[in-house]
């Protein structure tokens, strides 16, 4: 059985959707002590990792930074944002694949394996 995603964050689940279709995130992922019920609000932050949508109106590097900032305002707490490039390190790699969950995904698009 998995652990439940930290509580702050499936709370904000509608927030959080409505702030994904404002900045072009097709799909948003939890990792790490929020997702794996080792959430410590005094210390903890949030390790997420967006994939975007091409934009040509946008650069991907405002819409990141916007959409991680928007993130820490609503959660209150700091994220800790990546994009869902290939993580070339091995160890973080099996690190995030462990305790990965879906937090938000457009209709359109379907998370990575």
């Amino acid at each position: 059985m998995e652990a439940p995603i930290e509580l702050r964050l499936a709370a904000q689940h509608e927030a959080i959707a409505r702030l994904c279709q404002a900045h072009g995130v097709l799909v948003l992922e939890v990792f790490g002590s929020a997702a794996d019920g080792r959430f410590d609000t005094a210390r903890s932050d949030y390790d997420l990792i967006a994939r975007f949508a091409p934009d040509t109106s946008q650069s991907l590097g405002r819409r990141f930074v916007a959409f991680s900032e928007a993130l820490e305002a609503l959660l209150g707490r700091p994220v800790d944002l990546m994009t869902d490039h290939p993580i070339e390190n091995p160890y973080l790699s099996a690190a995030v694949s462990a305790t990965r969950r879906l937090v938000y995904a457009q209709p359109s698009a379907k998370a990575p394996a």
